[in-house]
């Protein structure tokens, strides 16, 4: 099957399906992801360019892989740039980077990259949670409440996919990112 032949129809391709185009040097891979995740582990040779910027940004000609870290944001941008009339083949990869690892195939990291961001929101909420049960013991019943105050921020964040945490830590210093 040829490039443009698998790229021609707009569906998700495999990552063993990417990793030959990319052996061939077919195409080249548009890791849509921040730069945050990005940098903690992303295919060798893509080039980050988050969804936000896609639709600006000077793409390269020729055949694309558009890759994200589940397969949602790809299929965003893929529709974005199918929508400017983009005359290249287009595609995005099926299962996204996790895909990509789980076919065996290995991820760049730069080093000093953070956490990634849902570990931070974790180990934050979880301390938080951790500090106001001992409060609660050791200095006041009332501390119970920051408890009680971050797990309605969680249940919040679930329901509604917006977690004020989240974007909190995401400006903090040690998560800027400068590419």
């Amino acid at each position: 099957m040829t490039t443009t032949k698998a790229m021609s129809s707009h569906s998700p391709i495999t990552a063993h399906e990417l990793a030959d185009q990319l052996a061939a040097r077919d195409v080249t891979v548009i890791d849509v992801r921040e730069p945050m995740e990005y940098v903690g582990g992303h295919i060798a040779g893509s080039l980050n360019i988050p969804l936000s910027r896609i639709t600006e940004a000077d793409l390269p000609q020729g055949p694309l892989v558009l890759v994200c870290q589940s397969g949602n944001r790809s299929a965003k941008a893929l529709a974005l740039l199918q929508q400017l009339g983009r005359q290249h083949p287009l595609t995005d990869l099926q299962g996204g980077v996790p895909a990509w690892q789980q076919a065996g195939f290995p991820v760049r990291k730069l080093k000093g990259a953070p956490l990634p961001l849902m570990r931070q929101v974790q180990i934050a909420a979880g301390s938080l949670v951790l500090l106001g049960v001992i409060l609660s013991q050791a200095v006041a019943p009332g501390w119970i409440w920051l408890s009680g105050f971050v797990g309605a921020g969680l249940t919040f964040a679930g329901i509604s996919g917006f977690c004020g945490m989240a974007r909190l830590l995401a400006v903090m210093p040690w998560n800027r990112i400068s590419m």
